[in-house]
Order: structure tokens, then sequence, then C-alpha cells
């Protein structure tokens, strides 16, 4: 099965689009240095409530917006302080002590308190929503007095301070939040009605506040003028819906915009402007397909072999080379290059001979059609609808057809939930540095996001109970050699289990005009928008 030619990667290609788009009109100019910082991208929103709130584009509103307790310094892996100044945890790593910066305040000039962070962590838990694992392990909260706060957990778990540096567990001005519809109780889940307030209103400590959001359009922030720590050398920023590479390029060139977030190396190669400055690094970040067995729709029933053989027939480099022209690379496990426990974990294998003889095993010697769900959308520079076609291609050649079902974020986002997608696309940036997130996100444990759409206790092999005693045993791990063992042993659980196949970790390639400085690839923030300024 050819591809089309629309589809075809070519630097002539994304040349000719250029050319034929990038055409400044009479009369503009680049955007004043006094101006807000305008950044393109695709976005992913589906919430702008830290509780609820779930994307990549969330991570880069909620560091903006809301500050945590603690948070990762630019080498992406150390923890430094943020509202808390400084913390103690004890020797079983079950309870950890955090005292908050006197001088930290809210927006509105109010002080930050231990008890906004106790009804902040609380309701994150309640509220269920989709970073509400991050709290799983939490057992209690107290406010020892205004500035001291002590939280256990309920297991050892040797990543909570990792956790803590989350956007999502931003700390919220608990009085003004409950005043328009928002609680922590147990049932928050459903009593708590504060989600349309969040969207048009913030109550963080960080260095912006929420203007106004337009769905499908723009993102504006203003610079909290009441910030208590350094305030954010730019007065505004807007975050404005450009879903596709070419696009952001042209304004990005243009001036309209001060930074691209998902221009693809192809296109990026193809524009030589002294104005603008590209720059590939490598990301944390990847793009994977699932496979979900107990989804409703699914044409035969999802075994391993089948899921082996699925795993088998994609042709893991040519899908670098043809998504991001091979500034990518391989990734083995749902858990990331870099992350502990993934040195040396053994590289996706192409074998599609391999992949018939389990197809024919597994009773289907003609293969069978399927449907391969995805978000329109451009992430990390890869063009989700070009991957599929190449995924098309590669399971043609085995007898799998699939038929391609593209579809909003939010769309897919529910979908994928219920009644389920049997096969999907999917992508996922870091919330913090630790390799935790990703056994809880991917991970065949009970009640874990991607365990409940597999089916674990239910499908054959997805029992969940042996995940679960060696993610504990991680979290109780207190030495670097005993984490990076135990989560080694996770991965290669995971690669076994054929349910996230990654397929590319793309280098992230950071673009913007040159009078821009400061811009930076975070593992838990994205893109901290505080350290970015303009001449």
């Amino acid at each position: 099965m050819a591809l089309p030619p629309r589809f075809a990667r070519s630097t002539g290609f994304a040349a000719a689009l250029l050319s034929s788009v990038f055409v400044l009109p009479m009369g503009a100019t680049k955007a004043a240095a006094d101006g807000p910082l305008v950044v393109a991208r695709a976005m992913d929103i589906n919430s702008l409530d830290p509780a609820r709130a779930y994307c990549d584009t969330c991570q880069i509103y909620l560091s903006a917006v809301y500050a945590t307790l603690l948070t990762l310094a630019a080498d992406n892996q150390t923890i430094v302080p943020s509202l808390a100044k400084s913390w103690e945890v004890s020797p079983d790593v079950t309870t950890f002590t955090f005292h908050l910066d006197p001088a930290a305040t809210f927006s509105d000039g109010s002080p930050v308190t231990a008890a906004d962070v106790k009804w902040s962590l609380e309701r994150l838990k309640n509220v269920k929503g989709g970073p509400s694992y991050l709290m799983d392990s939490l057992k209690a909260i107290e406010a020892k007095d205004d500035r001291t706060v002590v939280i256990t957990t309920t297991t050892p778990n040797s990543e909570f301070l990792g956790i803590l540096a989350a956007p999502y567990t931003g700390i919220i001005n608990a009085r003004l939040a409950t005043a328009n519809g928002a609680n922590a109780k147990d049932d928050a889940a459903t009593s708590d009605t504060s989600d349309t307030w969040f969207l048009a209103h913030s109550a963080g400590a960080g260095p912006f506040v929420l203007e106004a959001y337009a769905p499908d359009d723009s993102l504006r922030l203003a610079r909290n003028e009441a910030y208590w720590a350094k305030k954010p050398a730019v007065p505004a920023v807007v975050l404005k819906q450009t879903a596709d590479a070419v696009t952001q390029a042209q304004m990005l060139q243009s001036g309209a915009a001060d930074i691209a977030m998902q221009v693809d190396p192809d296109t990026a190669k193809t524009v030589a402007s002294p104005d603008v400055t590209f720059k590939a690094v490598p990301s944390f970040n990847y793009v994977y397909a699932a496979i979900s067995p107990a989804a409703k729709g699914a044409p035969v029933p999802l075994t391993l072999e089948v899921r082996e053989a699925i795993a088998l027939a994609l042709d893991y480099k040519g899908i670098i080379d043809f998504t991001v022209g091979g500034e990518g690379k391989e990734q083995p496990s749902p858990i990331p290059n870099g992350y502990p426990g993934t040195k040396d974990l053994p590289a996706p294998v192409f074998d599609p001979a391999r992949a018939k003889e389990l197809l024919a095993k597994a009773g289907y010697p003609d293969g069978f059609a399927m449907e391969l769900e995805l978000p329109a959308m451009n992430v990390y520079g890869v063009d989700l609808s070009l991957l599929a076609q190449k995924v098309q291609q590669d399971l043609g050649k085995i007898g799998i057809k699939l038929s391609l079902k593209p579809v909003p974020f939010t769309v897919w986002a529910s979908d994928i939930d219920s009644p389920g997608a049997p096969f999907a696309l999917g992508f996922f940036a870091p919330d913090y540095f630790g390799s935790a997130q990703y056994v809880q996100y991917f991970g065949m444990m009970p009640d874990m996001p991607w365990a409940k759409r597999a089916g674990v206790g239910k499908e054959p092999g997805l029992d969940g109970k042996e995940q679960l005693a060696m993610y504990q045993a991680a979290l109780a791990a207190t030495d670097t050699a005993g984490q990076e063992k135990a989560y080694h042993d996770l991965a290669l659980k995971m690669i076994a289990d054929k349910i996230i196949l990654p397929l590319v970790s793309p280098n992230l390639v950071l673009a913007y005009r040159n009078e821009v400085s400061g811009v930076r690839y975070s593992a838990c923030c994205n893109l901290p928008l505080g350290e970015i300024e303009k001449k």
C-alpha cells in the first residue's frame, strides 16, 4: 500500500509550501519588544483546572499560573525550592515535611498557607481527573501551622518529591476557588462545580494570571504584577492555536509569532532566515500506539499473540525517518530513554515474517480489519496523520487492514476511555523526572488508566498483581542502584505486555526569533514562560 503523494515527506515539498505561504504583507512588522510574547502551537487543552487539566499545553499554562511546592532545575533532574523553602523526609520515605516561603502570595495578594496546600492536594486526589493518579499514595496532610505542612503516604514513595514538581500539583487559592464552586471533599468528583469558572479565572501564585481563553483560538496570560518572586520580563503571553508546522514556521519567520513549538526538522531545514533560531535537543517526549483488548469494537480478541504480531510489523526506524527525518530515537519501553531503569533495554524488533506467523497461529492467516483512532494534531514535530499513514502501510503488509479515524483531541480523550479504542495513537510528555509516573499511567496495575483500558483482571496474562508488587518495591527503594534495578525490571515487563508500543521519541526543535532568550525544554513544565525575555 503506497502512501498518497500529498503525504510524501521531503524538504522540497515543505519548501514549496513555505515559498507559497511565507509572504509578509506590505507594511507588516515584527511584534514590538514590549508587546506580548506570542507562542504558536497546536493546543490540546481539556481544562484549565489544575485538578482536571491533563495535556501538554496544560503543563505550560499551569506552571505559568500556579506555583508548586517544588520544581525542577534547568538540568531537568534536580529538585529545587518553589513555594516550599525547605523540607525534610523521613528515613522510610513515608513522611514529608515542608516549610513554606513566608514571601509567597497568591495573585490577589493573600498569603499561601499550609491550609491551601492541604486543600489543593486533597482536591487533586478527590476530583479524580486525569492527573489525580499523582496523589494515589497520599494518606494524610496536616497543616501544623500556617507555614508548615506534613504529608504522609500510605506506602514508601521515593518519588513523592518529584511528583510535587508536576504542574498539576500547583497550589490553589482555596478561599477564592471555594467561593466559586470548588471543594476538596471525598465526593469532589461529582460535587465540585468549578470547572467552568477555571476556564475564565485563575487562582494561583505563579508569575502570570489568566486573562482570557478562547477554545480553538488562543490562551492569553498577563503578568502577575503582585508576583512574590522574580517577575517575568514579558508583560503578557498569547498561546495561539496553530495546527500545523508549516503555518507555525510562517508565523515565526514573519514575526507574527516569537516561538513556534511544533516545527518538525524537515520544515526547519527549509527556513533560511537570519532572524530565527532552530535548535534540536533530545527530549523525554514520545508518541506511541496503544492496544486495548477490553475496548468495545475490537474486531478480534487482541491476545498477546496478536499484539506481538502488531508490534513486530512496525518499522520503527522507518517511522523515525518518515515522521521526523531521522531526528529522533527508538524507545524500547513506555519509560522514556534516560529515565531510571532504561539503560540497556532491548531495542524494538521489526520482523514482518514473524508477525505473519504469529497472526496465522492466532487464527488469522489472512489478517483482519481494524480502526486506528488518533488525535488530529501535530505533536513534538510529529504529524500524527502522517504517522498513522505509515502505521497503516506497515500493518497492511501482514494483512491487517487499518481504517484511520482522526478526531479532535477532546473526542479522542473521551473515546479511549468510553467505550474505548481497540487501537489508538497517543503521546506523552513527562510530568516530572521519575519513572513511577509511566508505570502508573501505562503499567498493568489495578485502577491505572491504560490498565483499565486494557482489561487488567479480565484479560489473560494481565492480572496486575505482579506489576503492582514490582512497583511498590521500586517506590520503597531509597538507593539509586535499587531504583534502577526495580524500574528496569518493570520496563521489561511493560515491553512484554505489548499494550503500549512507543513509536518515536523525537528530538525537540526549539524554534524562536533571535530577540527572544530563555527558551528551554522542561521535563515538568514543557516551556517555562516565566524565564523568557524579549529584546
